[in-house]
Formats: C-alpha cells, sequence, structure tokens
C-alpha cells in the first residue's frame, strides 16, 4: 500500500474508513462500546453491536452530556457538541507508515480533563494528528460518561462508577485493536490531565486494568482530591433524585431516571453543583470502593500498585489561577484578607501569619491574591505530584518531573502559566486554541517550547525516558524540569 492507500481498518465491531492528514492516518468517532441510552443508560458499557459495511471514521462522535466547562474564560469557549446516543467514542492517529512497515508503535491512550463534568476526546484541542506523526507513535483519546450520567451513586440501578468503566472499557479496546492500526499493545502509555490524570492512576493501579498499562503519564492531577467517600456520594445522590422529583422510596428510581431527557439530568447536576458550591470537588466523582476505584492513591501506591511501571507526572506554575485568577474577590485581597483565608487551611495559632509570610519571603512582587493563589496551587495540585513522585523514586522505579512555565505575554495577564496551559503544546493545537486566554498569541520561542514539550512526551512513551528530563530525585529540586521559553526568538527552551 502506497502513501495514499485506503485507510481501511478491521476493528472487532467493523471495519473503519480513516483519511491521511499530513503525515498521520486518523480514524475519528469509533464506537468502542454501545450507545448508552435507554436500558444502557446507567449501565455498565457493554459491546458495541458489529456494523455491515465500512464506517466511516472522519468525524468525531459527538461528546457524554455535559454543561459549559467552568474554565472557558480561560480556555475558551466551544459550541455544544453533546449528544447521549453515539458518545462512547474513541479516535485514534497513527504515523501514515504505521500499519505499511510492519513496526508496531508505542501507545498513548489520553484521557481529557474537565473536572469529571465536561469535555471531550474528540475536541480539536486534542487533535493526536502532529503528536503521532512527531513522535513516530499511536495516539488514542476517548470519550467517557460524565457527571450525573457517569458518576452518580446508586448501585442499585447499576450506577457504580460509569466512567471509571468506560474508561477501562476503551483500555481494553485498545488492547484488542490497536496492533491494526499500527499500534503495540504491549507497550501502552496511559495520560491524561486534570480529571484525566487521576483517572490514568486510577487505570494504571487498578487490579482489573493495571496489567494493560506499561508507562503512565499524569498532567495536573488534583492530587488533594481523595476518591469519593460512599456516603458523601450517596447524600448527593440523594439530593439530586430530589431536585428530579424522584422520591427517595421510588419502587423503580432507574426507570424514571431513564425516563428523563439527558438534558433536564445535567440542569439538575448544575443546580447540585450550586447548591454545594464551596468545595473544590465535583458533586460527582469516582467513589472509593466502586468500580476502578479499589482503593485512594496512597494506598495503592504503599502496595506496590505503580510499581514497576515508569512514571512522568508534572503540573503547570501557577495552577490555580485557572480557578481564582479572574476572580475579582481575589484580586483585590488585603494582607489580611488573605491571611483570613489562609486560616481555613492553617486553622492553628499563628499558623496562616506564617504560611502567608514564607510565601511572601519567596514570592516578593506577589500580591496578597497571588500569595494565595501559589498556596492553593502547592496545596491541590503539586504537593500531590511530588509526593507520588517521591513515593515512586524512593521505592527504586523510574520517575520524571516536570513544571510548565508558559505564560501568555502581557505585563497584565492575571493567569500565568495556569491549568491546561500545557495542552496546546503538547498536542501542537495553537490554532484549536486562537482567542484562548491562557495562550495568547504565540509566538517562535512558544512554538519551540510546545517541541521540546512534545518531544519529552513522546520520548517518554517510546522508551520510558523523557527527552531532556533527568531521573527525579526526591528532595532535590534542581531534578525537576521547567518548560519555558527561552528569551531567544525561536531558541531551545530551558
Amino acid at each position: 500500500m502506497g502513501q495514499h492507500g485506503d485507510q481501511v481498518v478491521a476493528t472487532d465491531s467493523g471495519r473503519v474508513r480513516g483519511r491521511l492528514e499530513g503525515e498521520a492516518a486518523a480514524y475519528r468517532g469509533i464506537p468502542y462500546a454501545a450507545s448508552p441510552v435507554g436500558a444502557l443508560r446507567f449501565a455498565p458499557p457493554r459491546p458495541c453491536p458489529p456494523w455491515p459495511g465500512i464506517r466511516e471514521a472522519v468525524q468525531a462522535g459527538p461528546a457524554a452530556p455535559q454543561a459549559p466547562s467552568r474554565l472557558e474564560a480561560v480556555m475558551g469557549t466551544r459550541t455544544p457538541d453533546w449528544d447521549e446516543d453515539g458518545c462512547l467514542t474513541l479516535n485514534v492517529w497513527a504515523p501514515a507508515a504505521a500499519r505499511e512497515d510492519g513496526r508496531p508503535r508505542p501507545v498513548l491512550v489520553w484521557f481529557h480533563g474537565g473536572g469529571f463534568s465536561s469535555g471531550s476526546g474528540g475536541w480539536d484541542w486534542y487533535d493526536g494528528g502532529r503528536l503521532a506523526a512527531r513522535g513516530d507513535l499511536v495516539v488514542v483519546t476517548a470519550n467517557y460518561r460524565l457527571g450525573p450520567l457517569g458518576y452518580l451513586h446508586l448501585p442499585e440501578i447499576g450506577a457504580d462508577n460509569l466512567g471509571c468503566r468506560d474508561q477501562a472499557a476503551a483500555l481494553r479496546w485498545v488492547r484488542d485493536n490497536i496492533a491494526a492500526f499500527g499500534g503495540d499493545p504491549g507497550t501502552v502509555t496511559v495520560g491524561g490531565q486534570s480529571a484525566g490524570a487521576f483517572s490514568a492512576l486510577a487505570l494504571a493501579t487498578d487490579p482489573a486494568t493495571a496489567g494493560l498499562v506499561h508507562r503512565v503519564l499524569l498532567q495536573s492531577g488534583p492530587w488533594s482530591l481523595p476518591p469519593q467517600d460512599p456516603a458523601r456520594a450517596t447524600e448527593h445522590a440523594r439530593a439530586y433524585l430530589g431536585l428530579l422529583g424522584v422520591p427517595e422510596d421510588h419502587t423503580d428510581p432507574g426507570a424514571a431516571l431513564r425516563a428523563l431527557p439527558a438534558g433536564q439530568l445535567i440542569d439538575a447536576y448544575g443546580t447540585l453543583a450550586r447548591q454545594l458550591a464551596g468545595g473544590v470537588a465535583p458533586p460527582m466523582y469516582p467513589v472509593l470502593g466502586g468500580a476502578g476505584t479499589a482503593l485512594a492513591f496512597p494506598d495503592a501506591l504503599a502496595a506496590g500498585a505503580l510499581d514497576g511501571k515508569p512514571l512522568l507526572i508534572g503540573t503547570t506554575r501557577d495552577e490555580m489561577t485557572a480557578f481564582l485568577g479572574l476572580d475579582p474577590a481575589i484580586r483585590s485581597l488585603t494582607r489580611d484578607g488573605a491571611v483570613d483565608l489562609l486560616a481555613r487551611q492553617a486553622p492553628g495559632d499563628g499558623e496562616a501569619e506564617r504560611l502567608y509570610a514564607r510565601y511572601a519571603d519567596r514570592l516578593p512582587d506577589a500580591t496578597p491574591g497571588r500569595i494565595v493563589i501559589a498556596v492553593q496551587t502547592d496545596e491541590q495540585f503539586r504537593a500531590g505530584a511530588l509526593e507520588i513522585a517521591d513515593r515512586h523514586a524512593t521505592a527504586g522505579h523510574p520517575a520524571y518531573v516536570y513544571e510548565f512555565d508558559y505564560a501568555a505575554p502581557g505585563a497584565d495577564n492575571p493567569l500565568g502559566a495556569c491549568h491546561c496551559a500545557e495542552l496546546p503544546f503538547l498536542f501542537g493545537t495553537f490554532d484549536a486554541f486562537r482567542g484562548s486566554p491562557m495562550l495568547g498569541r504565540p509566538d517562535a520561542a512558544a512554538r519551540a517550547l510546545g517541541d521540546a514539550f512534545a518531544d519529552a512526551v513522546a520520548g517518554f512513551v517510546t522508551t520510558g525516558v523523557p527527552h531532556g528530563i533527568a531521573a527525579y530525585e526526591p528532595g532535590t529540586p534542581g531534578s525537576v524540569r521547567h518548560f519555558a521559553p527561552s528569551p531567544a526568538d525561536g531558541g531551545d527552551p530551558r
């Protein structure tokens, strides 16, 4: 088959036809499970029924039902594209020659973030074609059920970490089918960003899926967030049913929920989120002890669940600006107001004052609001990432740590290197993020930074060793690789 040969691949459910896009072959919208509609709403993912003939795989499937992301003001807006019917799909990008030369490529299976409430693996933000071609690897992104359709905790109707079950089903699909696309099912990196990183670590450590994962990429995971307590998840489920007019003593709550339009379920979830506002956790997310979440991460790591798997983990420099940096109340904080806020997490006598002073010494030019954001960045993201890396490296397993330091140009930019800032650099999708406040207008140095970050990740997926990142040494800040643009136009990033 030549460069312009027919891009038809046989999967377990039928044949799909992709297309060449530059130096990669793209296959979009491939079902990995049956549509979760009708009787399958709130059911574990079921095998996709076979289809006749050849299915055209040139368009991504619809997103799972969701409300707009709370980070639209940071990342940019999306036109709603969700549909419950047909949402359990995945997308594959492979180097153009991958099916021809008989050399299986390593695979990156990557899950999007969005607080377990929004996002889609089919969005152009996460187009894997450039990364696949540049790194000579196969990239897979997948949708999974979100919000109440993915994480409502009602085991009596089958609703038990369904989003986790979807992700596991996608990973099994990769095991069974990726060789036909030129991928190596024996060299699979599972990765993701934010909620996707939380999910990736769960997949890598849960006994049901750990054997399918060989390397782990964790970007900006919310590591301060433990899996949801079952009792709390049950409380939220009951409150949610009440908002929908389904009484606790209903004889068949599953039937009542399946009879409602998906949009109504999403609207009620938004109402519940507003009622519970004040915490960092979404109302519904993976529940401890449920499918795919057998143990909290510290317990799983202590039990050796990640042993032997190379780990690449990192954060952005200013994670929490995405959540707090545009808030007028935070931007106008006085020193006393900042100390009062910090007292909620450092309640001991004088602890908040000492915490503030420690960060003020480290960040002498920071406003009180930025000091609060720096504390929260460490608390919610960085401390947990370093703890995971410390555990892994101390136990003698390969660990690599990065910090992503790109901030959109402009002295008045309140976002800095915020949560999600690295995404267009990893995938090379700057055009898809055009107009995004967190990106601004990337120059040649920013694009060179993207090449360096993508090369690091590709090296890790391919060999287990990221290009340009030294092995992490616990307690040694110098072993953390900082990705920042070089001041020289187009020069090598630091």
